[in-house]
């Protein structure tokens, strides 16, 4: 519920950036308002100028090279971009609060969390230290967070990611500002964890009559958490409406394309297949239907990769000597067959064990138990050139695609090294291989001269595609492969691996913590917790019939982008992942599993799970 009078009022805000030698404007006469006890969201891909306006509000760009160049900003009718810098800092974390994406990188690393937010009472409420502290406590407990007293006196790295998220929540707050800013609060978190986060956010809004003016890429955060929506692309607002029109009857193209492009839980609900994202024209934003896929599945081939009681840990050392305090059991008697074309989907929260999985499967690391077969012959133990001749059948596609290409050295070379490394091309023949497979992730051939930055996120990720190509491999495993990708571009990202698993007959591991997604492009499911697989089957199955209670977990927690549904109840775990850290003498207890229909088995569960 809001009131009429505008808390923010933003007229005309211009934003550029020097570089170069050149002027590129960021935000261009931009215009909204804030009501009071509203939350009003903004909303657009990386680039739209979302960031860039929040930054502007609070006066935190960085001049050079940022250039606000005109507009105002009126916070309770005074002019932000016109205050004197000393009044700006009382009414910046005082007033106005802001939440940003990385919690860690806003967290001094060497001060403990209490006396972080009670810094902020000294600075803000002029308390002394010991009154601070003890307000610092209350916050803690305000934000949830078990323990809060015992937990003041640790530093940021003794937190979890969602943790983290609430101290910086606890700091923001602090001194029950009038506007609070959310820059992204949920990008980088699992699906319980962002829950969490939005409950609470959405819970303290409510309590303290707050204004929040969120920022963000997700249209299903959007649906849970906006009264309003402002829809931002190239620096301009496109579209603004309150949140359920806009998503009933969305008027500018862009605003459907971005609809359009939302894995939706439950749309693949009697589909047997995974189904392409619908195909966006980039010059009109229409929206194309997705055309049927084909069954990709070679049923009666034998598996490309079956792993049988896969375990992987990790020694913890302390002390003078190093020795051996505990033990993070990171993969725990996994095991798992994917056959030729087929999508086998790993998925759960950080710390699963998902993400070592596929690292041993690549054999990016040595596993301490199990046996992987590739095409029937074990490469669990092998090492040199044996190992290198078979690794030309599983290839890696990791999250980050910028960082997994070198600065330095042109897209073409990059995609060519593989080629060269193995001795299968080089020179006139490998210039060639390089053009054929730039053209096979739809980039142009004379694209291999450029360097990684001058790519997007999107085109780097399609190159890192193609080098996993290069090789012809017959399993692609990929880590998180789309999470940090807009909704458009994930959406480009996942047709073409359909597309190439359609034609080449690849089989994926696909992982990831987005069940959505999850859904779209699975054929099979196998869900991980604390390096265990605690359920496994057909995608229909899981989706249709979880059965584990933490894979009913993951899927209650997945925001639906419905306003209309805002208000459903779901059961929001305020708990941390417990910790794979054992002791060094741990033995893992023998687990049974119950085969629900074939191919589909739970894992028995104890009383740790009663209450889920």
């Amino acid at each position: 519920m809001s009131d009429d009078r505008a808390i923010l009022d933003v007229r005309g805000l211009n934003v550029s950036f020097r570089s170069a030698g050149k002027t590129i404007p960021a935000v261009r006469d931009l215009s909204f308002r804030l009501a009071r006890k509203e939350v009003l969201a903004i909303v657009g891909e990386s680039g739209s100028g979302k960031s860039a306006t929040a930054q502007a509000i609070m006066r935190l760009l960085p001049s050079p090279p940022a250039i606000v160049s005109g507009g105002q900003v009126l916070f309770e009718g005074t002019d932000l971009l016109r205050l004197p810098e000393r009044k700006m800092r009382d009414l910046r974390g005082n007033r106005i609060s802001m939440i940003f994406q990385d919690p860690l990188s806003t967290l001094n690393p060497v001060m403990k969390v209490g006396d972080q937010i009670a810094e902020v009472f000294v600075r803000h409420a002029g308390l002394d230290w010991t009154a601070a502290r003890r307000r610092a406590v209350d916050m803690l407990d305000m934000v949830r967070i078990p323990q809060a007293a015992r937990r003041a006196q640790d530093y940021p790295h003794r937190f979890s990611g969602g943790m983290r998220q609430r101290v910086a929540i606890a700091t923001a707050i602090a001194t029950r500002p009038s506007l609070l800013i959310a820059d992204e609060p949920t990008t980088a978190l699992d699906v319980t964890i962002q829950a969490q986060i939005l409950d609470l956010i959405r819970s303290l809004q409510r309590e303290e009559g707050m204004s929040v003016l969120f920022i963000t890429h997700d249209m299903s955060v959007v649906a849970e958490m906006a009264d309003r929506t402002v829809v931002m692309y190239d620096g301009e607002a496109v579209e603004e409406n309150d949140t359920a029109t806009l998503f009933s009857v969305p008027r500018h193209n862009y605003t459907r394309a971005l609809l359009s492009t939302v894995p939706r839980l439950g749309a693949m609900r009697g589909r047997p297949r995974p189904m392409r994202f619908p195909a966006i024209d980039p010059r009109t934003w229409e929206a194309r239907a997705p055309a049927e896929t084909v069954d990709t599945v070679d049923a009666a081939a034998p598996p490309v990769l079956e792993v049988r009681n896969l375990s992987a840990r990790f020694d913890i050392r302390a002390g003078a000597f190093s020795g051996v305090v505990g033990r993070v059991h990171a993969v725990e008697d996994v095991s798992f067959d994917v056959r030729p074309g087929e999508t086998l989907s790993l998925v759960g929260e950080s710390g699963c064990g998902k993400s070592t999985t596929g690292r041993a499967i690549a054999r990016l690391l040595t596993p301490d138990e199990g046996s992987i077969l590739v095409d029937g012959v074990d490469i669990a133990g092998l090492s040199g050139a044996p190992l290198l001749a078979l690794r030309r059948k599983v290839q890696m596609i990791f999250q980050d695609p910028f960082a997994s290409l070198d600065p330095r050295m042109s897209v073409g070379a990059a995609i060519a090294e593989p080629l060269v490394v193995h001795g299968i091309a080089g020179g006139r023949e490998a210039r060639a291989r390089v053009a054929a497979l730039l053209a096979q992730v739809g980039l142009k051939p004379e694209m291999a001269s450029r360097l990684p930055h001058e790519f997007s996120g999107g085109q780097r990720q399609r190159i890192c595609i193609a080098r996993a190509l290069a090789l012809e491999p017959r399993l692609i495993v990929a880590d998180e492969a789309v999470s940090a990708l807009d909704v458009s571009i994930k959406a480009q990202v996942i047709n073409l691996m359909l597309d190439l698993q359609a034609s080449l007959g690849l089989a994926y591991v696909f992982i990831s913590h987005d069940m959505a997604v999850v859904e779209r492009v699975s054929h099979r499911v196998a869900v991980m917790y604390l390096g265990e697989i605690v359920e496994i089957g057909t995608r229909e199955a899981i989706f249709g019939n979880p059965r584990h209670p933490y894979t009913r977990r993951l899927l209650s927690a997945v925001p639906i982008p419905d306003p209309a549904r805002r208000e459903r109840i779901r059961p929001v775990s305020n708990d941390e992942v417990r910790s794979a850290i054992m002791p060094v003498d741990y033995l893992r207890p023998q687990r049974h599993y119950h085969e629900v229909s074939p191919g589909h088995l739970v894992q028995a569960w104890g009383p740790e799970w009663q209450a889920a």
